[in-house]
């Protein structure tokens, strides 16, 4: 174990601290799990920061990084999802949802054919990842109803249609492979 991979093993151990909180009888669980969040989207970061300085990429960090960062956001959003009600909020969450799980199989077919590099990170990608952890930062830090909830709202509508272009990158980059003779021997 390096410093990178305890901070991705830390974020997964904070979603259920994240979940437990949120579901508290507190007046204060609004801003605690906003801070838990920070946190999590900071190791984020930080993880992959050090991993490339320090030199200390893993197959372990590889791996378990995305699907941090992936239950992490997903588990935020049904959360958020079940508490607003809110249909736009719901579609949001479901298209960004949704986009991880198309992206992750696109991804993880790519490279059993050795083409990974065609759907690496884009800036785009870079931008939703941080359009939806604002939006799930105010989002969880807000009570729903209020001037601020309605701001992440829109973030989280801004971030899902990111979201859209994003995968649209992805899979016009791919897109040749995918309509290749070769590749449907497989």
């Amino acid at each position: 174990m390096n410093i990178p991979n305890i901070l991705t093993s830390v974020r997964i151990f904070m979603i259920p601290i994240l979940v437990a909180i949120y579901y508290l009888p507190w007046e204060g669980r609004y801003y605690a799990c906003a801070i838990i969040f920070a946190l999590a989207a900071i190791t984020d970061w930080l993880d992959g920061y050090l991993a490339r300085k320090l030199d200390q990429s893993t197959a372990f960090g590889a791996f378990f990084d995305p699907v941090a960062d992936k239950l992490m956001v997903s588990i935020a959003l049904v959360m958020l999802v079940a508490s607003y009600a809110n249909p736009l909020l719901t579609l949001a969450s479901a298209v960004i949802v949704g986009r991880e799980i198309v992206i992750s199989a696109l991804r993880e077919w790519m490279a059993e054919m050795g083409k990974r590099a065609s759907v690496a990170v884009s800036y785009i990608g870079k931008l939703k990842t941080t359009m939806q952890m604002l939006a799930i930062f105010i989002l969880l830090g807000s009570r729903p109803d209020t001037m601020m909830a309605h701001v992440g709202e829109a973030v989280l509508i801004a971030a899902a249609l990111l979201t859209l272009w994003s995968m649209y990158i992805y899979l016009k980059a791919a897109w040749p492979e995918l309509m290749s003779k070769e590749s449907h021997k497989n």
